[in-house]
């Protein structure tokens, strides 16, 4: 089996070459940061050839967790080649990258991808001239017209340890090389031969995982701490800054020798977009206007044109006669054609009932991501984050959240700073995912079908609320300190690709189907039984099955909410394992023979139950509260402490109590004239506390910065 890594930049089409090679559909996104853990898949054409897509990094230096993962793969020895991806328009930037893959000994090939792009902006790169003073193949290719990517592959086959006697590392100013030469002599059999020089640098750079890496002796360290103290004073720099010039002198001269384009700066048409999309002062109506734009085709006009199909006629006529017909045909038992009729369709047809909805917004969602606003979207935010102690990252694991809270929350691994990355890991799923979509629909189509900003409503109050929280945290003694920077590189724009585009969304419809089929099908099973009998299992009517004792115990807790009923207790309840069923509960709890299973009358239904004020805190409540068991655990993988998952839960639900009740509180005070109430006047008494935590000076972090690192070296 042959093992070859890939490897690049962020956004420099190194999924597209996988799935390409694979055959594999891996996540493709015209922003950085989508490929946050290491990937694998055999090449379709030869199985023997085992393919890794590495996280993309920018360097080898592992500042991030991202970039840990892809070093840490490297240093194991277990690729037999390295494909690094290269971006051909940004040449210079990538072979930062470049030149340390090459130093860890392991062959090394470069894909030139985009070089169709690089054509188009009528540049032009000497392959010939590059691949001689980088001392590698190289390969043009373009992942979006898939041409040269299986000749970039075979290459890299060809290029391995197995076949390759010796590498050709970069070459620096005579003085840094003499440093590294006498930093491998020290080193000895220390280090495999292979991994000399890469450990040589680390160690001259001072990098503490590279030091911890090895096993030194003390005479190695001071023998090592003086040959970098000596160089330092040579070059009157420290030892980090000048391996970074000496690197950038070495890819200057590389690519003045292989570039050939106009000297002359011409403005593109993505700077001259970026003009008015990143303007100050437009950028964030211009972001409102767009996700308005794309919750109104989703859940107010060509969304609904499909559901109210799915609902009315789908699982509202169809499928429950031809079930019906054909469970009477077969002659089965009567309390079994309820199970499937009442329990199951109506059960997961409520839920895919929005599926149509669901499809549409992916589309709108995935038209913004391949064109390359949601990365200029991060940007954005980055000023308004940075005000509040946030980085503009921690706003790249809340795009994705909008997807599914499960990846958006892994994306945080893109944050350096713990604290920052343990902010976001705790407020990333206030964004409203495909699950919660369900219930935005449903709310909004019951209680404000007129209202079109009550969908949208939804994804700003999450907005706010992840602002919000993070500036109230960011103040905190275990959460509180310095905002990490945030560097992310903006793609040029191009048009969307329209099979990428409907991939995405059928991927995220076949995901919400899956669940539907599995966690959904099981919970509305027991979600019928229970609600049809009592504890000594007899048949009864709801309101004295097992179902409505359990809910009527917790109803009490939603009753200052405004949803006090018992089945919408057991709605918010049952949510905790998958956001869908809280919909699939509704559709089960209030099916009768009468009703039906239309999504209208199960609308008459709810309004008999619920006011609209009642109804948007139950929206608000079960948007904010803790997200599904699989974001639940998504959170205890990455926090890697039961204290801070359950802290990161006890503080969603929490928040999310506190805003419903103010909601519905102050609502009943403001739209309906209620007079004032204990509830009111602990909702007033909660509001003025998150005031207090949101407008308190943060907590001044006093003393040295010291950092000691394994050389036994000590910087202040």
């Amino acid at each position: 089996m042959t093992e070859i890594a890939l490897i690049g930049n962020p956004n420099s089409g190194k999924t597209s070459l996988f799935n390409l090679l694979t055959g594999t559909n891996q996540r493709v996104g015209n922003w950085p940061g989508v490929t946050v853990e290491r990937k694998s898949g055999r090449v379709k054409q030869d199985k023997q050839v085992l393919m890794q897509d590495l996280p993309g990094i920018y360097s080898m230096s592992p500042y991030s967790p991202e970039e840990k993962v892809a070093r840490d793969y490297l240093l194991s020895n277990r690729a037999d080649s390295i494909l690094n991806v290269v971006d051909a328009t940004n040449l210079e930037r990538n072979l930062y990258l470049t030149t340390q893959l090459i130093e860890t000994g392991i062959p090394v090939t470069i894909a030139l991808n985009m070089s169709d792009v690089l054509r188009q902006q009528k540049k032009a790169i000497n392959l010939e001239k590059l691949s001689y003073q980088m001392g590698v193949p190289v390969i043009a290719t373009s992942a979006l017209k898939n041409t040269g990517v299986t000749k970039a592959l075979n290459k890299a086959c060809q290029t391995t340890k197995a076949s390759v006697d010796s590498i050709q590392y970069p070459t620096y100013d005579s003085k840094f090389e003499a440093a590294l030469a006498q930093i491998i002599e020290v080193l000895g059999q220390t280090v495999p031969e292979a991994s000399q020089r890469f450990y040589a640098i680390k160690l001259f750079e001072r990098d503490q995982l590279a030091a911890a890496d090895l096993d030194l002796s003390a005479f190695q360290k001071s023998e090592i701490a003086d040959i970098i103290k000596i160089t330092e004073d040579i070059f009157a720099e420290d030892s980090e800054t000048i391996v970074i010039n000496e690197r950038y002198a070495f890819i200057e001269r590389v690519s003045k020798m292989a570039q050939s384009q106009d000297s002359n700066f011409k403005m593109t048409l993505s700077d001259k977009i970026d003009q008015l999309v990143t303007n100050r002062f437009l950028a964030l109506p211009i972001f409102a206007f767009a996700m308005f734009i794309v919750y109104y085709l989703s859940i107010q006009t060509v969304g609904t044109i499909g559901t109210d199909w799915v609902n009315d006629s789908l699982f509202g006529e169809y499928i429950p006669a031809a079930a019906e017909s054909f469970l009477t045909y077969l002659h089965v038992e009567a309390w079994l054609t309820e199970l499937i009729i009442d329990g199951i369709i109506a059960g997961v047809g409520t839920v895919l009932g929005f599926l149509p909805q669901i499809f549409v917004l992916f589309i709108c969602l995935g038209i913004l991501e391949d064109i390359g606003y949601m990365s200029r979207i991060a940007f954005v935010m980055d000023r308004i984050f940075r005000r509040f102690g946030l980085s503009g990252k921690s706003f790249i694991p809340m795009l994705i959240a909008t997807g599914c809270g499960v990846p958006g929350i892994m994306a945080s691994r893109t944050i350096e700073n713990e604290r920052d990355r343990r902010i976001t890991i705790m407020t990333a799923t206030f964004m409203p995912c495909s699950a919660k979509l369900s219930i935005i629909a449903l709310i909004a189509g019951a209680f404000f079908p007129n209202n079109p900003w009550i969908a949208p409503s939804a994804y700003f109050l999450g907005f706010a609320a992840i602002i919000l929280s993070g500036i109230a945290l960011k103040k905190t003694r275990l959460l509180g300190g310095y905002t990490s920077p945030f560097i992310m590189e903006l793609p040029a724009y191009h048009l969307p690709k329209l099979t990428a585009v409907f991939r995405y969304a059928f991927g995220k419809a076949l995901s919400f189907m899956k669940r539907a089929g599995t966690i959904i099908f099981t919970l509305t099973v027991l979600i019928w039984f229970t609600s049809s009998y009592d504890f000594t299992l007899q048949a009864v009517a709801a309101e004295q099955s097992i179902l409505a004792s359990l809910g009527h115990a917790l109803s009490w807790l939603f009753a200052p909410l405004g949803f006090g009923n018992w089945k919408a207790a057991v709605a918010a309840f049952t949510g905790l394992a998958a956001k869908e069923t809280v919909v699939a509960t509704f559709g089960v709890l209030y099916n009768n023979p009468e009703a039906g299973e239309t999504s209208r009358q199960l609308w008459h239904s709810l309004q008999g139950d619920y006011t609209a004020l009642a109804a948007y805190s139950f929206l608000v409540f079960n948007l904010l509260c803790a997200p599904c068991f699989a974001a639940i655990g998504a959170i205890k993988r990455e926090m890697g402490d039961l204290k801070w998952t359950l802290a990161a839960i006890g503080f969603q639900t929490g928040l999310a109590y506190v805003v419903s009740l103010i909601i519905y509180q102050f609502g009943l005070l403001v739209f309906y004239g209620q007079p004032l109430s204990f509830w009111t006047y602990a909702a007033f008494t909660l509001f003025c506390l998150l005031l207090y935590f949101i407008s308190r000076k943060p907590r001044q972090f006093k003393g040295k910065v010291i950092s000691i690192d394994n050389l036994g070296l000590v910087q202040e």
